[in-house]
């Protein structure tokens, strides 16, 4: 894949070229549990719990197992939302967006994420990725989206997000 630009990089071919991570957004009700990243990619901003798949690992098993690591909490019904090919300069993926309404436990703090719970009318998008406020609103309301992003020295260069379509397109079901 090199040479190809991010542009250029069809679902099928991102998904080879790149590494896979998850994302969840949590709703209750009005509300939907972020993160304050502690360390990693993202550090210090507001985002969705989740991370890097492992092993022969699904996306869906990643999510389940990323929220019980980050908040103690374990989702019971995790849907996929969405997908996104995201490029910067030190880390690109591609990533898997889940939406959950149904979890058992307490959200804590862990080495990793402090629980932050939002409104979902009044998101703190000031302290979350600038490109968060492209799809996270269309995936609190249960909609569906796929997107490639592009970020050079923390700044979003190139933005494209489609809703209403086939959330598996970059990755596996």
């Amino acid at each position: 894949m090199r040479g190809a630009t991010p542009a250029a990089l069809t679902p099928a071919a991102a998904r080879e070229a790149l590494p896979e991570a998850t994302l969840c957004h949590i709703v209750d009700g009005d509300r939907t549990l972020l993160i304050r990243k502690q360390r990693g990619v993202g550090a210090g901003k507001l985002v969705g719990p989740g991370g890097k798949l492992e092993g022969e690992e699904t996306p869906r098993e990643c999510v389940v197992r990323e929220v019980r690591e980050e908040l103690g909490i374990r989702v019971s019904d995790p849907d996929r939302a969405g997908a996104f090919a995201y490029w910067a300069d030190d880390w690109s993926a591609v990533v898997h967006v889940f939406r959950a309404t149904a979890y058992d436990g307490t959200p804590t703090e862990s080495e990793e994420a402090v629980p932050v719970w939002a409104p979902v009318d009044d998101l703190p998008t000031g302290e979350m990725w600038a490109t968060d406020r492209e799809w996270l609103p269309a995936v609190l309301d249960g909609d569906r989206f796929r997107g490639t992003f592009v970020y050079h020295a923390g700044e979003p260069r190139h933005v494209d997000v489609k809703t209403g379509v086939d959330a598996v397109a970059f990755g596996r079901p």
